[in-house]
């Protein structure tokens, strides 16, 4: 994981980068189509990774087959988190309901801003752990499918296996998801640019995860 920093500077080592990175950001304004291409192109520039080949895959539209599957198990796990935040909150929303329409009970007042505050609590706690525990899933998806993404068990032993390593992925994650925001900052189309930067950044990230998860090293 020692290299792992160098995710912000490797898609710039790529002489065709601007251009890759810019095509990348126009599919991105194709709804739902440009995310899981951007996905996919991610998981082509890690197999180019793994290669030895510190370039970006081709910048075209070619990825969705590759992209679907690690979209949808990252929509089923964001879909729990939102679930359970969800029993949660409704019963919070039901309480307030009832008590503004009639003489309040405190106890039950209480009940409500305490369920409320765990929602709050576990639908952040669930989204931080999805980010660190990224890395292995994406991983086990590209191995074994969506039934492998899927599989809690392995994923949760591959970030076991160095928690150092896990957390110093997921960090790099967030920094990464920051990067993909500073477009909004300087001007709201750029968020497209910024976002596509940020993918090809996840996929140094995600190697580095997985050369330093292995036992022996490499992988």
């Amino acid at each position: 994981m020692e290299r792992i920093t160098d995710a912000f500077t490797w898609p710039s080592r790529d002489p065709e980068w601007l251009s890759k990175v810019l095509i990348i950001a126009l599919i991105l304004l194709i709804p739902v189509v440009g995310a899981i291409n951007a996905i996919g192109w991610m998981l082509a520039s890690l197999d180019r990774l793994r290669a030895g080949e510190e370039r970006l895959a081709p910048a075209n539209l070619s990825h969705l087959g590759r992209g679907v599957r690690l979209f949808i198990v990252d929509l089923i796990y964001e879909l729990v988190v939102i679930l359970v935040g969800a029993a949660l909150y409704v019963p919070a929303v039901l309480i307030f309901a009832h008590e503004g329409s009639g003489t309040a009970s405190a106890g039950l007042v209480s009940l409500a801003v305490l369920l409320s505050l765990l929602t709050f609590s576990v639908v952040t706690l669930g989204s931080l752990a999805l980010n660190f525990a990224m890395p292995s899933i994406v991983l086990a998806t590209d191995k074994g499918g969506i039934s492998g993404g899927l599989r809690v068990g392995d994923v949760l032993r591959r970030a076991r296996l160095s928690m150092v390593n896990t957390l110093i992925a997921g960090l790099m994650l967030i920094a990464a998801g920051f990067i993909g925001s500073l477009g909004t900052i300087a001007c709201g189309i750029g968020v497209l640019f910024t976002t596509a930067y940020a993918t090809a950044m996840q996929a140094w990230i995600i190697r580095s995860f997985e050369v330093g998860s292995h036992p022996a090293g490499t992988a």
